[in-house]
């Protein structure tokens, strides 16, 4: 059975929306959650997804075309159904089939959509359990503020709701007068139950209730007879507060909960609704000028002890999408599995980078030479691993496979992440060496020239923020290594050296190792050599 897609109501003041695009085309296969379109609104553009799943047989407004609310945006159903005489009878031409009403894809307004055309008398709507939020299933009414037999204009609000976000006002976008009541006041009900009938005052409504299901079977409308025949002995509780001199507020309790909240006074507020009822607008919009005084309120002492009303920005939520880029996933995927597989643990030392800084000045005054802090810790990650070779190994489940050969991976950002080019047997480079080698993957990296075979097979990896001026952070283990080295920024600052306070620069390295394969005095042995091998650069060259 072919279902009609309305226009939605996708904000609160919308009253047309323009399709900004198609994200469907005539013929595609639809299944719930795909986004059909992207429609401009009076407030943002939004993307409108799909409540139902088939073949997108018809569009009924092409792209940059405005329409009001409800009119027919699209229609899905089986693939090759005709579809002549829905599109024929436009949004209120659910009557295709008998044995089942066409739901409508919006639920945030009403929408003739209750029972077959053919049992609607002329005039008469039924209006659904709107979706009142993205997240919403179900609604539960807090209060009818229409009872059976009143006349309903547009507008006017019909019930409070309760969402699974907060209680909202919901307001009539028809006018006539309320024949009947679905859902009583403290019950609960899925999104598109029926909830009211509004028509012609008189208007005989038998069959339209009975036949109107949302996973069962609608109240009978033999009830809501019964309710218009009894609506005049019967009083709907109308939220209300008393004042001293005993004359009543009309509130509703939203309106009252706002104002609770906001620290108005209702005896100050002049409601807009009827009979002088305060409603959710009329706090919102209340300011001390527009105080409507209490005759009694007259000592100042009141007014003191008012709660200060809370100050609210005005701005408007933005949110963006961006798309997952394979590397995205990629990275998502492999660093999840590090770290909720191996068991991380962390060991943190300072390093003097005094004799280092004087020592890289030097080795860079020779011509053609260009070496960093970052190729001189590298250089000596890679001499210290081959001295503490249980830190260069790697966990499987019935063995720990220890590496003699030392290939480092250097963490580089790229624009889309993180790639980890490999240094192979960086043991055997020297600083010049590694220096090059490195500016070359870096570049190539950030190029997206790299080849898969040189991200492949590291057994140690070495990230840099120092750069950045992080001064300490701990990384995630590039399985399937055991470990990584999180090199910080060099810092001058008071240093104890011979007993004397001198200035002196500093550098933290934090060391992220598996537990599964390195112990924690294995770890910290590890970066005392480390230690050395910075701290004293010449024994590197040896």
């Amino acid at each position: 059975m072919a279902t009609i897609v309305t226009m939605p109501r996708l904000s609160d003041t919308m009253t047309e929306g323009t399709v900004a695009a198609w994200l469907k085309k005539v013929g595609d296969k639809v299944s719930e959650g795909d986004i059909l379109a992207e429609i401009e609104t009076d407030k943002a553009t939004m993307e409108f997804e799909s409540f139902n799943e088939g073949t997108l047989l018809y569009i009924g407004i092409p792209e940059g075309e405005t329409a009001p609310v409800d009119s027919l945006l699209a229609i899905i159903g089986k693939e090759g159904e005709d579809v002549s005489a829905l599109i024929a009878g436009g949004a209120s031409a659910p009557a295709v089939a008998e044995s089942a009403p066409v739901v409508a894809e919006t639920s945030t307004s009403e929408t003739l959509v209750a029972a077959p055309a053919a049992a609607l008398p002329k005039g008469v709507v039924v209006v659904t359990m709107p979706r009142l939020s993205d997240t919403m299933t179900e609604g539960t009414v807090a209060s009818w503020l229409k009872k059976v037999g009143d006349s309903v204009a547009e507008g006017d609000i019909l019930a409070e709701i309760e969402t699974d976000k907060a209680t909202m006002e919901f307001e009539s976008f028809n006018e006539g007068t309320l024949l009947y009541i679905g859902i009583q006041e403290g019950n609960t009900a899925p999104v598109d139950s029926l909830l009211a009938i509004i028509g012609p005052a008189g208007t005989d409504i038998n069959g339209i209730a009975e036949n109107y299901k949302v996973g069962g079977a609608a109240p009978a409308a033999s009830q809501a007879k019964e309710e218009a025949k009894s609506a005049p002995a019967e009083k709907t509780a109308e939220p209300v507060e008393v004042v001293s001199d005993g004359k009543r507020i009309l509130a509703s309790p939203l309106a009252k909960k706002i104002a609770s909240e906001k620290g108005i006074q209702l005896t100050q507020v002049k409601g807009s609704g009827e009979n002088g009822r305060i409603v959710k607008s009329d706090i919102e919009n209340f300011t001390p000028s527009a105080t409507v005084a209490a005759p009694e309120a007259k000592a100042p002492e009141a007014v003191k002890t008012e709660a200060p009303k809370v100050f609210v920005p005005a701005g408007e939520v933005f949110t963006e999408e961006i798309k997952n880029s394979q590397m995205r996933k990629i990275i998502a995927k492999r660093l999840s599995e590090s770290l909720f597989t191996a068991p991380h643990y962390n060991l943190v030392i300072e390093v003097s980078m005094d004799d280092a800084m004087q020592s890289r000045a030097v080795i860079n005054t020779v011509p053609d030479t260009k070496v960093s802090f970052n190729d001189m810790v590298i250089k000596a990650c890679a001499l210290a691993l081959k001295k503490h070779p249980k830190i260069n190994s790697q966990w499987k489940d019935d063995a720990i496979t220890i590496n003699h050969h030392v290939n480092i991976g250097v963490a580089v950002a790229v624009e889309d992440g993180l790639v980890v080019p490999v240094l192979r047997f960086t043991d055997a480079m020297s600083l010049s060496q590694i220096g090059a080698s490195v500016r070359d993957l870096a570049g190539r990296a950030k190029n997206k020239k790299l080849g898969p075979a040189e991200m492949e097979g590291s057994t140690f990896t070495v990230s840099n923020l120092g750069m950045f001026g992080i001064t300490e952070f701990n990384s995630i283990i590039n399985q399937p290594n055991s470990a990584i080295l999180s090199v910080g920024a060099i810092v001058e600052k008071p240093v104890v050296k011979n007993g004397q306070i001198v200035v002196g620069n500093t550098m933290m390295l934090s060391l992220a190792c598996d537990h599964r394969t390195i112990d924690g005095a294995t770890g910290a042995q590890f970066l005392q050599t480390l230690k050395q091998y910075i701290e004293n650069p010449v024994t590197m060259l040896a």
